[in-house]
């Protein structure tokens, strides 16, 4: 290499140095864990949504920011459901007592995909049946519409006689204590494959 050639490699090397010091941060990415999740691994995906900004059952509008530091475990269902939801509640009930202490770090969130009949005192005596300190949403039709397919949720009202059910995806999604959506927790895994993922966020370096 000429010194002339030697001298334009180390300008354009220190062109890129400051182009990169310079250019705008993307968002931290997560530490890598000690060992893998049980559930599908959704860090970093595009395809979901970040964020929710939805009603809880008192008309407050509630979005990830109000549990910066707690890992949020979010769950579309309703109340009339007959098995899936109360399955899954109760579970979340199980893995917030499986964490011990870091269990005060997990805010579970439930959506209601039947705002019709989940009316806010309803969804009120239905968290505090499983846990007082979960927080049941009710949007419109139109603001749970937006969240559904930001999350990739289907939900579907199924005629049943004089009234109706409601089909719906059963499983959960897991954000860090950071507001980072992480996780998709299939219905049929265990409370143990719960708590096990979601002691990893809680306890993993930001």
């Amino acid at each position: 290499m000429t010194p002339i050639s030697r001298r334009l490699a180390l300008a354009q090397l220190a062109l890129a140095a400051l182009l990169a010091a310079c250019s705008p941060q993307t968002d931290q990415q997560p530490a890598a864990l000690p060992e893998p999740f049980r559930g599908v691994n959704l860090t970093g995906s595009p395809k979901y949504g970040k964020d929710f900004h939805l009603p809880d059952a008192d008309g407050k509008e509630r979005s990830l920011a109000d549990f910066k530091g707690k890992a949020v475990l979010l769950y579309f269902g309703f109340v009339q459901c007959p098995d899936i939801c109360p399955t899954s509640l109760l579970r979340a009930a199980e893995v917030k007592k499986m964490l011990g202490k870091d269990g005060e770090r997990l805010q579970v969130i439930f959506v209601t995909v039947d705002p019709e009949r989940d009316t806010p005192e309803v969804l009120r005596a239905y968290m505090n049946a499983f846990d007082p300190s979960f927080i049941a949403l009710r949007g419109s039709s139109e603001q749970l519409a937006k969240v559904a397919e930001d999350f990739k949720v289907y939900y579907r009202k199924v005629p049943t006689g004089s009234s109706y059910t409601m089909d719906h995806t059963a499983h959960s999604y897991v954000f860090d204590p950071q507001g980072r959506l992480r996780l998709a927790l299939r219905h049929e895994q265990t409370p143990q494959d719960y708590a096990h993922d979601i002691s990893l966020l809680l306890k993993a370096p930001h």
